[in-house]
């Protein structure tokens, strides 16, 4: 059996060239029987295999039938086929089924949108990144105007929806507000879209939709054809920004990413449009209406009790709070970059929102108040103790205010004195000796005239006798103080 063009070299030696049969079997090395039977012939026919049964033929209507109710597998055809009795091999079928049903690919209308009428949204993820003490998962929120295809890229370490609101006040700042956005079915917009039935759009969002003018617009499920020039945004973000770039940490991401927007990805000739998406946006600026001048409240608003050391725990992180707060319920609004904390609608503590994890993060005024409470109840417990080393303590404590001396520092100075000293009365004395008027003590440690009696350091012992103190009986510094 020769080949087409075998056929037509035969056709040109003898038809053109003249040539014998034999002369064009020796020329192109062929029997000169071969080259007399497709001489006959005036167009070129390939032999045709005789049919052959196959195992398959009894079920192939079985096969077409069940194709027609329902796309089934060939591996589903098979396994059915086998139950009616079929003993053939699973590669016959699969090529069978290839050749009644040939692949189906989808075919898509091209859209296009009025300057001013459409912006589509969508979040990317790549990879992970350094914050603080952990590594986080890098997202990247994409909005992109449908007519001039103009881009703006926002990098975060979360995509709950205190962060999916603010990166569309960012995006609508930098290209302002279209009259509807197309969004995929992420929870933040959509809870539930069923076929036939219209979507049920996030509460939140719809309000912040109101409040920002535009319409909502949901793609169907699995359709992102319906977005695609978001999606092919998000695509171009990770091969021509991300792919090969040194994420070292979190904080130098965004301003790289403004810098590839401004010099490479909405000055590039896009290859729908054949144009500048910057030039373009120069015509859709005027279609696009302005940000709303009053801010939209995006925190996430919970509740949480302060914890014994005044924290409230929020994303593993720990915040304080002023210590006098601590076992209350309080309101917690965490914003992208901050935290704010409210007891009775009034702001108590304000923190920065920090991503890492377990941290603890502390505001110094807010032990202060606690700090002051234990330090007046020292003062308190040392006062208590001074005054119940003798009966005339109390006269002496007044002595030292009616001269105008730092009573506090005496009375700490004398309380420690004894602690290191053997049990001893003391009284203030006048300068003939006698308890009429209290004096001052001298910085002379021989001004001071041991007189026995109580012990004056109920820690050293539980005698309330000198007597029965097992110490010496000679108090050298806590004797009375003499002038």
């Amino acid at each position: 059996m020769i080949d087409y063009e075998t056929f037509c070299k035969i056709h040109d030696c003898h038809d053109r060239q003249g040539l014998t049969i034999a002369q064009t079997a020796r020329a192109l090395g062929l029997h000169p029987q071969t080259v007399a039977t497709w001489v006959a012939r005036s167009r070129f026919e390939p032999r045709r295999s005789r049919p052959r049964g196959s195992v398959l033929d009894p079920f192939k209507p079985r096969v077409t039938r069940l194709l027609d109710t329902h796309p089934y597998s060939a591996q589903q055809i098979f396994q059915r086929l086998r139950e009616e009795g079929y003993r053939g091999g699973v590669t016959i079928l699969r090529d069978y089924v290839r050749r009644i049903r040939p692949t189906k690919r989808p075919v898509y209308l091209k859209l296009h949108f009025a300057p001013g009428e459409c912006a589509q949204i969508d979040w990317g993820a790549y990879g992970t990144v350094a914050v603080g003490n952990t590594r986080r998962r890098l997202s990247f929120f994409v909005m992109v105007l449908a007519f001039s295809r103009q881009m703006f890229v926002e990098f975060t370490v979360s995509q709950t929806m205190e962060h999916f609101l603010a990166c569309h006040e960012h995006g609508f700042a930098a290209l302002g507000v279209p009259s509807k956005l197309m969004v995929d079915n992420l929870k933040s917009a959509v809870l539930q879209r069923l076929a036939g039935a219209a979507p049920v759009f996030n509460p939140r969002y719809l309000d912040f939709a109101h409040h920002h003018g535009f319409a909502i617009e949901a793609c169907n499920v699995a359709r992102g054809n319906e977005k695609g020039r978001v999606e092919s945004g998000v695509g171009y973000v990770k091969k021509n920004f991300l792919h090969g770039l040194e994420l070292t940490d979190f904080s130098t991401i965004q301003a790289a990413a403004q810098v590839w927007l401004d010099t490479i990805a909405n000055v590039r000739i896009h290859g729908e449009t054949q144009q500048r998406p910057v030039d373009l946006f120069a015509q859709e600026r005027p279609h696009l209406g302005p940000l709303n001048p009053h801010p939209y409240d995006l925190a996430h608003t919970s509740t949480s009790v302060a914890s014994s050391q005044f924290r409230i725990t929020l994303d593993t992180n720990q915040y304080s709070v002023p210590a006098a707060y601590a076992h209350r319920r309080l309101t917690v609004k965490a914003y992208p970059d901050r935290v704010c904390i409210y007891f009775d609608n009034q702001l108590i503590a304000r923190h920065l929102r920090r991503y890492g994890r377990h941290e603890d993060i502390e505001d110094p005024d807010h032990a202060k108040g606690l700090i002051a409470q234990r330090s007046r109840a020292r003062e308190q417990r040392l006062m208590m103790h001074f005054l119940a080393l003798s009966p005339d303590a109390t006269a002496y404590y007044d002595g030292l205010e009616q001269r105008r001396l730092n009573a506090r520092h005496h009375v700490r100075k004398t309380w420690l004195w004894p602690r290191s000293t053997p049990p001893m009365r003391w009284r203030a004395l006048s300068p003939t000796g006698s308890p009429s008027r209290p004096s001052v003590p001298s910085t002379s440690p021989t001004s001071w005239r041991p007189v026995p009696g109580r012990c004056p350091n109920p820690d050293h012992c539980n005698s309330p006798a000198a007597t029965t103190c097992s110490t010496s009986t000679s108090h050298p510094r806590t004797s009375t103080p003499t002038r």
